[in-house]
């Protein structure tokens, strides 16, 4: 037999301290083995309560305990589905026994519990938390496809009444820092350390011998009370109606489900909710979505973020002063990114009072971050003095990684980037944040050829958590291997490209952006074609977001791969020319295909432009948004310009707003009905009506027979 995952100590008091610690693993999750361990820590207590005065619940690991066995859940499928509901009852019914087993159970929380740790903690009659900034609690499940199983649903919305558990815990996924969840009633008290937090929970324990849970007490009243109460009925209808505008109609189950488990559980006994709660989890465990989600945004994301493309350069790298070049939006957005983490940085500009004027930004950033309380004054006033603003090249000397943010301009890249590389320390990383300049082209500006490699940041920098790599022909491995590792540093995403024009993301979002102007040309309502983005998952309408970029500028970069002998004739091209030559630009000038002030709204004279008709079944529009992007990025890993699908996935999501629930732009390629022969099939349907540009490439024909998938092709 296995070791077991649960230290059993008891003291003098008579106290049992039931520590996690999980052998095989640096984090302490639901699998096999801890369910075996909780099974025979449960049936020991039984057997010993009458010498046993109390128990803690505790961890030895950094954090509590992690949630769910993921791997497992990945792997479920409709006809796993019994094994699944079983599993997951046997694992609420053992916290069911111990909350039930007539002893008072404190959780000293030492770390983050999310998912899983947060329900055995909920199981615990009180609950101890560790006043550590870093220190989250939550139920993320839903961001996974997911809702809590293990009980979470169930005991938060009694504890906390339905309104409250939804908004502030379950819908959104949040985490919460331990001050909010005691705010919220979730947590009982904080420990300034680990000794206190014992300490607390022990001394709880002997004060509290009658404890039970608040919900197994006669009376109980729910917060807010039950779908039964006149005040709480009467609101009900809402619910779904918000749920759907706040998705924006996208078509993701677990928040339906998690607001159906809610309700329903609040209208019976809390161990028939626990089965109601169950059978909800199952069905979503075993649906393609959550398995689509969890792959991305777990298991591919985990690969990136551990080092999955980055060179194997042995030496770790991390910048001690950075220069960035350009105190516009993007420049004081990564200046604030680095000195975010304690680095300092030089904002360089044309002169020192417009890079004050970056600083300025930054410093509107910081305030808004003491307001809501999450930085003190102090430590702000540090962050800021981290920043210096210049208008002189000398002042970059002792940078060791230098990231210009200048305009789209090849010429005056040149420029500041030789400039950088004759006054920054010797050696230094020249980075440069061109979103479609091929970084080959960029490079022979400097010497130092090897040392230049595309850092292409999103917009806004600070809320953005994606940077793409770009590799030039001369980009050194260990110019790579720095490159990922800053970018590491700052806590974002690298995901790592091949250089080309517009290199992975701008030239797939650019064919989402395009489709849409082509959808509006033959006839789709401008509304109709938002709706079709946003109803299949997409944050944001195609024509919104030509309006946001300005319609001017992905007519520029067509011009220059016109130039460069790399354009197409896209049918969306002409639409913007029309719009640009009616006065009609984007947002910046207050009037693109909405007109944005006093509030957006549809340009009346679209409707004469662009007439409407039926020609073009919305299911056709919303397909043809996802297969735009879906081939492009087949044709990009075909081209080797994507080195993993991993990368692909993770970039489509967290850069150019791929909807999530399809796990990333080569997932909805595997996923589709058919795998990749259905999606081969449909893209073909598609070119037949729509044009050319849905044609597979061939490594999508290659793939097109039973069991093959672009994820197993690229790793090959």
């Amino acid at each position: 037999m296995s070791e077991s995952t649960i230290r059993w100590e008891q003291d003098a008091d008579g106290v049992v301290v039931l520590t996690l610690d999980d052998p095989s693993s640096s984090a302490n999750t639901m699998n096999d083995a801890y369910v075996r361990s909780m099974g025979e820590t449960v049936d020991r207590l039984e057997r010993e309560k009458e010498s046993v005065r109390g128990v803690v619940l505790t961890s030895a690991k950094k954090t509590f305990f992690a949630g769910g066995n993921l791997g497992s859940l990945i792997q479920a499928t409709p006809e796993t589905r019994d094994q699944v509901l079983a599993q997951v009852t046997l694992v609420k019914s053992q916290l069911r026994r111990l909350e039930t087993l007539g002893l008072p159970v404190a959780a000293a929380v030492n770390g983050a519990a999310l998912g899983g740790g947060l329900e055995i903690a909920l199981a615990c009659h009180h609950r101890v938390v560790l006043d550590d900034p870093e220190v989250r609690l939550g139920f993320p499940e839903v961001t996974l496809g997911l809702l809590p199983g293990g009980g979470g649903v169930v005991r938060s919305v009694r504890l906390l009444g339905l309104t409250t558990a939804l908004l502030e815990l379950l819908l959104q996924g949040q985490q919460l820092r331990p001050s909010k969840a005691v705010g919220l009633g979730l947590v009982h008290e904080l420990a300034a350390d680990r000794e206190e937090l014992l300490a607390k929970a022990k001394q709880w324990v002997l004060a509290n011998p009658e404890a039970a849970q608040p919900w197994d007490a006669r009376g109980y009243k729910v917060p807010g009370g039950t779908p039964s109460s006149p005040s709480l009925a009467a609101n009900l209808p809402a619910f779904p109606a918000n749920l759907t505008k706040q998705l924006k109609g996208a078509p993701y189950p677990a928040p339906y489900a998690v607001l159906s488990a809610a309700v329903e559980s609040l209208q019976v006994d809390v161990d028939t909710a626990f089965t109601v709660e169950g059978r909800y989890f199952v069905d979503l465990v075993v649906g393609q979505i959550s398995t689509n989600m969890i792959q991305a945004l777990w298991f591919d994301l985990n690969r990136i973020n551990g080092g999955g493309s980055r060179p194997a350069v042995e030496e770790r790298f991390a910048a001690g002063k950075v220069g960035v070049l350009g105190a516009g939006m993007m420049g004081a957005g990564i200046a604030h990114a680095f000195a975010k983490v304690g680095v300092d940085v030089v904002l360089k500009d044309v002169s020192t009072e417009a890079a004050e004027k970056g600083k300025a930004h930054v410093a509107v950033l910081v305030g808004k971050q003491v307001a809501r309380g999450r930085l003190t004054q102090e430590k702000a006033d540090a962050f800021l003095a981290r920043i210096t603003p210049t208008g002189d090249a000398a002042d970059l000397a002792g940078c060791d990684v230098v990231v210009e943010a200048v305009f789209e301009d090849t010429a005056l890249k040149h420029r500041v980037l030789s400039e950088a590389e004759a006054n920054a320390a010797p050696g230094a990383l020249l980075a440069s944040n061109t979103s479609t300049l091929p970084i080959t082209g960029l490079a022979e500006g400097v010497q130092r050829q090897a040392d230049v490699v595309g850092m292409h940041f999103f917009s806004p920098v600070d809320r953005m958590p994606l940077v793409e790599l770009i590799v030039g022909e001369r980009t050194s491995d260990a110019a790579l291997a720095r490159a990922y590792d800053v970018v590491r540093q700052i806590g974002k995403t690298p995901i790592v490209v091949s250089d080309s024009r517009g290199f992975f993301t701008s030239r797939v979002f650019g064919t989402l952006v395009m489709e849409g102007a082509a959808l509006l040309a033959e006839g789709l309502a401008p509304m109709s074609v938002e709706r079709a983005a946003l109803q299949a998952g997409f944050p944001a309408g195609p024509l919104t977001l030509l309006d946001e970029v300005t319609l001017t500028l992905p007519l520029k970069i067509r011009d220059e791969a016109a130039r460069a002998g790399a354009a197409d004739d896209h049918p969306g091209v002409a639409v913007l020319r029309a719009m640009v030559e009616h006065g009609r630009t984007g947002k910046s000038a207050g009037k693109g295909f909405f007109d944005w002030q006093p509030e957006k709204r549809v340009w009346p004279g679209l409707a004469e432009l662009f007439p409407t008709s039926d020609a073009v079944p919305f299911h056709d529009a919303q397909e043809r948004l996802l297969f735009a992007m879906a081939v492009e990025t087949a044709r990009c890993l075909e081209e080797q310009v994507l080195r993993s699908v991993e990368d692909a996935n993770i970039g489509s999501i967290m850069g150019i707003g791929f909807p999530p629930l399809y796990g990333g732009v080569l997932q909805y390629v595997d996923q589709y009905a058919g795998g990749v022969a259905g999606f081969v099939a449909r893209a073909d349907e598609l070119a037949d009506r729509y044009g050319e540009r849905f044609r597979p490439p061939a490594i999508l024909l290659e793939r097109a027979v039973p069991a093959g998938s672009l994820r197993a092709a690229a790793a090959v």
